[in-house]
């Protein structure tokens, strides 16, 4: 449904978007990340059709956006970051203009409207001005134009920026639903996004494309995947020399210790699972465990290492 091919822009001397290529097809959540100005809106605004490319192509449905921005634009439902709006309209005013500037006849209008508004919970603000509104029923009006037309393609810039906890639940949920028939693409700078709602990821630093995988393989890539964080009582025997020579232990770290209990988190060496062989120097030395906890790894670990080396 997206294929990017060979994407550059720049600004000057500067390279925003380098060289990125990548496809994305129906059924998938796409997580676009990066730190900020990493390139994420700038190419994001490229497939689009709101800036166009120094170099490379980019197709939506198989429409080139620079040859066919109609196409395009038809097949698409784009938020942009920031939600920018008609701050003079009330969200049902803007809903009817979108309508009628999208080409949905008459007859279909109000089916249109009313299903977005519901989908997006505005239905209590329909008739305020857009800018007496807060910041996330702004993004949910926003959010409600991006879908009203139904595209097979819906590119999402920072879709829960400024939202609650339950505002949140409710756009992720929406997003999961609208999945199963279209593509969709979510740039953000919130990891948390990423095993919530997103099927795949990639990165994107100094403008070019660092990582494309799952989020499982992303989280797979922190150096706390399958890390042991062990709680024992303490003068049990269980010094650092003991815990490291444990069999896959790479490196351990001691936490601060409370209530006659020692914390310790051991870093296995290449991710492999070292539960099993602490858990049986623990049986035979007459550890006194308080709890075991194995972790599944850190996004913003990966994030961190991924930008540094970048």
């Amino acid at each position: 449904m997206i294929e990017l091919r060979h994407l550059s822009k720049h600004f000057g001397s500067l390279r925003a978007v380098d060289d990125v290529s990548f496809s994305v097809g129906k059924g998938e959540v796409l997580g676009f990340l990066g730190p900020n100005g990493a390139g994420k809106s700038t190419t994001m605004k490229m497939v689009t059709g709101f800036l166009t490319p120094s170099s490379g192509t980019a197709l939506v449905d198989g429409h080139d956006v620079q040859q066919e921005p109609l196409a395009v634009k038809s097949r698409l439902g784009y938020l942009p970051e920031g939600a920018p709006l008609y701050g003079d309209m009330t969200p049902l005013g803007m809903l009817r203009f979108v309508a009628e500037v999208r080409g949905i006849p008459g007859a279909q209008r109000k089916a249109r409207i009313d299903e977005a508004v519901g989908k997006v919970h505005i239905g209590d603000v329909l008739h305020q001005r857009i800018d007496t509104l807060s910041k996330g029923f702004k993004r949910r009006v926003g959010l409600a134009q991006a879908i009203l037309h139904d595209p097979q393609v819906l590119i999402l810039d920072e879709p829960t920026d400024g939202l609650d906890p339950n505002q949140k639940h409710e756009v992720r949920q929406l997003i999961r639903e609208m999945a199963q028939d279209k593509c969709i693409v979510l740039s953000t700078h919130i990891l948390e996004e990423v095993p919530a709602v997103c099927t795949r990821a990639i990165l994107i630093a100094n403008g070019k494309l660092r990582f494309d995988g799952t989020p499982d393989e992303m989280q797979r890539r922190s150096k706390r995947h399958n890390a042991v964080a062990l709680t024992v009582r303490a003068g049990g025997g269980h010094d650092l020399e003991a815990l490291r020579a444990i069999p896959g232990v790479a490196e351990v770290e001691e936490l601060p210790a409370a209530d006659g209990l020692e914390n310790f988190l051991l870093y296995p060496a290449d991710g492999a699972a070292i539960l099993a062989p602490l858990s049986q120097v623990a049986h035979e030395r007459r550890w006194e465990v308080d709890h075991l906890t194995v972790q599944e790894g850190r996004l913003d670990d990966v994030f961190r290492q991924i930008t540094a080396e970048a």
